[in-house]
């Protein structure tokens, strides 16, 4: 057969298969007036501003509105994450937000241990920060808290929150604005004085700074707003299925205990609840307080006497005793 003809023939081909994958394709291409499989994807709306402490934050200026709607977007479609910061939020914002008010730290700081901790009793960083409010060692030490292999009151609940408290008081003195002592719960006081001062700023917001801290005051407004009105986002959530507060007897151990196992048997609970219910416990067993000697500051300091342990009554351990009660109205409209 002559070459030119094979050729040909070839070509012939070609364009025929070609010709009827293209119609495959135009028989399957995507429909815009047909229902698509895929569930609608819908951007958050940005307001004109929002509010953080009771300082009105403008999102109009472009960089604001982009870090806002980069992490309010974010949020909202971390589901499993958000969902459960909303649902643990009810068990444990009353214990929390009595301890602010006291402190005189506003109520929007709450949203602070969400995105530290995700509120997760036992979070821990591959920094080494620990706890609802994500304290480092020496910081909690510094703050009058134990942390040794047996005690680490970072784990404490209203311990940590009074001493996360301690620490924004301080930044805010300092910088009188919540933004930066935010931003230095974040990024450290030193670190961020040293940028205020250097880009003559006189707010966090205005500061260029690593990636982490410089998102860090925006996943805190965005986790404030979502939490506000969980609904507008797309959480549905029914009041039963939120976590409810337990209720305890509290024990106060002024002595050592050889065996947790034991003491939880003895007080009509298990080791696994005692532990669940007080995660600063860290060891199987409580040595007698010691002394010890802080490294960042020239001095003694002695562990507490006295322990408060939390044992969860048997009655509040069971769903069907608990009528729905929900710290925020708002999360549920339901």
């Amino acid at each position: 057969m002559n070459i030119r003809i094979l050729i040909l023939a070839a070509a012939a081909a070609v364009g025929a298969a070609f010709a009827s994958c293209t119609q495959a394709v135009a028989e399957t291409a995507p429909d815009k007036t047909a229902t698509t499989p895929f569930s609608p994807v819908y951007s958050p709306e940005i307001p004109r501003y929002v509010e953080l402490c009771g300082d009105k934050v403008d999102l109009d200026r472009e960089d604001m509105y982009e870090r806002f709607d980069r992490e309010i977007t974010s949020m909202a479609y971390g589901h499993g994450s958000t969902l459960a910061i909303i649902k643990r939020a009810n068990r444990y914002f009353p214990v929390m937000a009595p301890i602010l008010k006291e402190e005189g730290v506003p109520m929007d700081m709450l949203y602070l241990a969400c995105i530290e901790s995700s509120l997760h009793p036992i979070a821990r960083s591959g920094a080494g920060a620990a706890g609802f409010w994500q304290i480092m060692p020496a910081t909690a030490r510094e703050n009058g808290l134990v942390v040794n292999d047996s005690v680490d009151q970072r784990y404490d609940l209203e311990l940590s929150t009074r001493a996360a408290c301690r620490i924004l008081k301080r930044a805010y003195a300092k910088y009188g604005n919540w933004e930066s002592a935010a931003a230095s719960y974040n990024g450290g006081m030193g670190r961020v004085s040293r940028e205020l001062a250097a880009q003559e700023a006189e707010s966090a917001y205005d500061l260029f700074l690593n990636e982490e801290t410089s998102r860090y005051m925006f996943r805190l407004l965005a986790m404030k707003a979502i939490m506000d009105n969980p609904a507008a986002f797309g959480y549905l959530i029914k009041p039963d299925q939120f976590y409810y507060p337990i209720d305890y007897d509290v024990v106060e151990v002024t002595a050592p205990v050889a065996d947790w196992a034991a003491w939880a048997r003895e007080h009509g609970t298990t080791y696994m609840q005692l532990r669940n219910h007080n995660p600063w416990i860290r060891g199987k067993s409580l040595p007698a307080p010691k002394a010890t000697r802080s490294k960042t500051k020239a001095k003694t300091q002695a562990e507490p006497a006295t322990y408060r342990v939390l044992v969860p009554k048997k009655e509040s351990l069971s769903r069907s005793n608990h009528k729905p009660k929900l710290f925020n109205p708002n999360w549920s409209n339901l």
